[in-house]
Parts: structure tokens; sequence; C-alpha cells
């Protein structure tokens, strides 16, 4: 059982997968920080300076007690996280097209192998043996 786990994890599908799993994670992450820090600025300075990211709907606004402590935090929909979320989606669909595309462009065409030539049909191969059988 350990050889056929050993066999299993050591095929080039699983690794391959492993591969991908890990740049996945490192594109996304790049990803994040380019649209965190340079997408969403650039939006946020052309509609007039807001932060998507602080954008909320406050469903209940935090209780502070007299001390000036949160006993109850804010309870709000973050839609502008949610659109930051968006734009990253887009974002790492481009950049995953954009290196499929240029892969796509790597593989070499497969050259269909030269069709064998076309023998003798059947009534060819018939009426041979026919006029041998007259013979």
């Amino acid at each position: 059982m350990l050889k056929e786990f050993k066999d299993f994890i050591m095929t080039g599908n699983v690794v391959e997968f492993a591969v991908a799993v890990i740049m996945a994670g490192a594109i996304g992450a790049v990803v994040k920080g380019f649209v965190d820090n340079i997408v969403m600025p650039v939006v946020g300075h052309f509609s007039g300076g807001m932060d998507f990211a602080q954008l909320k709907i406050v469903l209940d606004e935090a209780i502070v007690n007299a001390e000036g402590a949160i006993t109850t935090p804010e309870n709000a929909i973050m839609w502008g996280s949610w659109v930051n979320t968006i734009v990253n989606l887009i974002i790492v669909g481009l950049v995953m097209f954009l290196i499929v595309k240029a892969y796509n462009k790597t593989k070499k065409p497969v050259e269909e192998a030269p069709a064998e030539p076309a023998g003798p049909s059947q009534e060819d191969l018939l009426a041979e043996i026919r006029d041998l059988l007259k013979k």
C-alpha cells in the first residue's frame, strides 16, 4: 500500500497539480496586492477620492460604553470590499487567459501522419481474383 501511494504521488499529474495550486496561490497574492495597492487607489481617485475597501452599509452601529470601549462591534455589509474582490477576479481571469494564450502559442501544431496510399477497392480485388480464376 505504501508503494502504491508513492507511485501515485510521484505521477506527473499529481506533481503538476501541486505546482499549479502553489502557483495559483502566489499569482492570487500578487494580483490582490496589485488590485488593493495600485488599481483601487486609482479608481478611488477618479471616483472622488473614496476608498472602496471602506464602503459599507451599516446594519447596527457599534455600542460604546462610558469609558469609550466598544462593547458590541458594528455590524455592516462591506460591499466595497466585495467590489475589490470582483476586480481581483477579473484581473486573475485576464492574467490566466494571457498565460494560457502564450502557452498555446509555444505548442507546435501536431502534424498528422501522411495518409497511406489508397489501395485497390474491394471490387478491384474481386475482379482480379475472378480474372485469375478464369486463367
